[in-house]
This record gives structure tokens, sequence and C-alpha cells, in this order.
């Protein structure tokens, strides 16, 4: 891995929210769009989610939050966006422009049930945002309450990508996730399978 980048990293000192320790890498990122991808969200797709963001982000020259439809009653788990139809028919309709955020909302008060998981695509703008947003939800600077922010000034998109999302933050999505993917790899796959078909459930 290290022949294919360069890795930089800096740390959150303290654990004031996903949009603080998005600001925290603002010397490191300057003033280039920039990918967010955060790791207790696992998706797998036969194109890479944040490949299809940075496509759309080609598309439209603005910031890209990834979505997915989720049960009415788990809105309140997740940022959620109200929207209307993209004038760019973009991959069949996947493509959408963000009237709204909303962070952990109740299921009354939701806007939709598109709730934004962790892939992102932003403009450097989001900095300045993220320097004048107080805490919101659960005391935390919300990355949600910065792109809400933003869509005063800039046009912000949602895609909704295609593939699976595996919540690796609670432990039967890791779970889910462990096995899944083990079953997919051509090295491991039979071996587990055969494993698996030899327990006692």
């Amino acid at each position: 891995i290290s022949d294919l980048a360069q890795v930089a990293y800096v740390r959150q000192k303290e654990q004031l929210g996903l949009g603080h320790a998005v600001l925290m890498a603002k010397d490191l990122i300057g003033h280039e769009p920039f990918a967010v991808i955060l790791p207790d969200d696992v998706c797998v797709g036969v194109r890479p989610v944040i490949g299809q963001l940075i496509h759309a982000y080609h598309q439209t020259h603005a910031s890209v939050v990834a979505v997915m439809e989720v049960p009415h009653d788990e809105t309140s788990r997740y940022g959620v966006i109200a929207s209307e139809p993209s004038e760019d028919p973009l991959d069949h309709g996947r493509l959408h422009k963000v009237t709204r955020l909303v962070e952990k909302p109740d299921p009354d008060d939701a806007p939709s049930d598109l709730a934004i998981i962790g892939r992102y695509v932003l403009t450097p703008k989001i900095f300045d945002k993220l320097e004048q947003t107080q805490r919101g939800a659960g005391g935390e600077i919300q990355l949600t309450d910065a792109i809400q922010a933003l869509m005063e000034e800039q046009a912000v998109f949602a895609y909704e990508f295609e593939g699976v999302r595996y919540d690796a933050g609670t432990t039967m999505g890791w779970l889910e996730a462990s096995v899944e993917l083990a079953l997919l790899r051509p090295d491991l796959g039979e071996a587990f399978r055969a494993y698996l078909r030899g327990l006692q459930l």
C-alpha cells in the first residue's frame, strides 16, 4: 500500500463529532475537493461507492453525499435528506439535488427515507462552514449542519449508490460483513463455506 500513495494523518484530540474530525484535515487538504470515507460503513459494489461519487462530482462540480433508502422507523439513526429531482439524469435517477438535511430526525419529522451513509465528496468550501458551525445533535460539530450551511452558497447533491452497505458500527453488521465478504473471497470462500456447514446450528 505504501507504494500506491503517500499517507499522512492528523489526530482528533477531542471527540467533538464528524464535522470536527473533517476540519482537522483542513491544512492537509488545502483547496482541493476531497473524499471522506467512514470505516464503519463497509460498502461493496461492482463499482466502488467512492468512485460512483467521484463520477457524480465530475458531472455536477458540486459536493456529493452517498444516500440509501432506510426503513422509516430507523431515520433517527441517520442524517436524512429532502431533495428534488436533478436536471441531470445521471445513472437512471440516482442523482438528487439536496434541498434540506436533518440530523437524526424523529421518524415523524423525517423529510424522506433517504439517509446519508459514510461516503462523501466535498468541496473545500466546507471548511469555512465547519469553522462557523456550532455544536448540534449530541453536543458535537455535525458535518450535516455544515453541509446544510454550504447549500446556501453551493449546490449539494445526493447519489443513491449501487451496491451493498454493512453497518459495521453495530456488532450484527460487523458480523454480517465479515461472513459475507469471507464467502466471496476466492482464497477463503470454499473452506469457510465448508466450515459453516459443519457447525451445529
